[in-house]
């Protein structure tokens, strides 16, 4: 874990998301499903963003600008800097056998990076309308369903070792169906190293800090997430 001011590199548009894209300086990009915390201009709090992907020299972010803080990174630009605390808790196990990745909406965010590492394995995404899907271009490949359809009636009889971040909901329905599935899980944080417990959910009958324990969780399930949101779109107030 290190602070670093990164220099932008370039915002691309990814149908409603924005792909930031930052210098890389001395920080390393970690193992996929850690995440990063940006500190918007002009907000006290930095934001929690999982790492999408991380080409040579870059560290890269699928953002979505749902909120004062997740504009202003948004509205970044080649030459802006920030700064980046990171990499971040705990990401996912990747010495599985038959990986399928699973995404719902922006909870693809820290799907590309670990495909790559996964060699490409076969990925399913969920969105809810067609310009939502267009970021299913970061995952070359995969099988995309729209609402009404939800990802996990596509899911395959024998899915193996599902690896997935989304929604709630989807993630809820996931852990049921596959029990021993890797599930990246979604709660506010304002530090991202355990100083705050702002992120503190029931898993096991005890409080835990999903920040140290967590995101990704293996054949487990917070019992009652507070106000959760996605780590790719979190907003604090400020």
């Amino acid at each position: 874990m290190r602070r670093a001011q990164l220099a932008v590199a370039g915002a691309e548009p990814v149908g409603p998301y924005t792909l930031l894209r930052l210098r890389r300086g001395g920080l390393e990009p970690g193992a996929p499903g850690q995440f990063f915390m940006l500190e918007a201009p002009g907000r006290v709090l930095p934001r929690p963003m999982s790492l999408c992907l991380a080409p040579p020299g870059e560290l890269a972010f699928l953002i979505d600008p749902v909120g004062p803080g997740t504009r202003a990174l948004c509205g970044l630009g080649r030459g802006d800097a920030l700064h980046a605390l990171g990499p971040l808790g705990r990401g996912f196990r990747l010495d599985v056998e038959r990986p399928l990745l699973v995404g719902g909406g922006i909870g693809i965010a820290p799907l590309p990076y670990l495909s790559e590492r996964l060699g490409r394995p076969p990925a399913l995404l969920g969105f809810r309308g067609a310009r939502h899907a267009e970021a299913a271009a970061l995952l070359p490949g995969a099988e995309v369903v729209l609402e009404p359809t939800v990802v996990t009636e596509a899911l395959p009889d024998d899915p193996g070792d599902v690896l997935a971040c989304g929604p709630e909901p989807m993630l809820h329905a996931l852990h049921r169906l596959v029990p021993g599935a890797q599930l990246a899980w979604e709660a506010p944080m304002a530090c991202g190293f355990g100083a705050c417990f702002g992120c503190v959910v029931e898993l096991g009958g005890a409080p835990r800090r999903l920040c140290l324990e967590g995101p990704v969780l293996e054949g487990a399930a917070p019992q009652a997430a507070r106000d959760t949101v996605s780590l790719a779109r979190l907003e604090e107030p400020a």
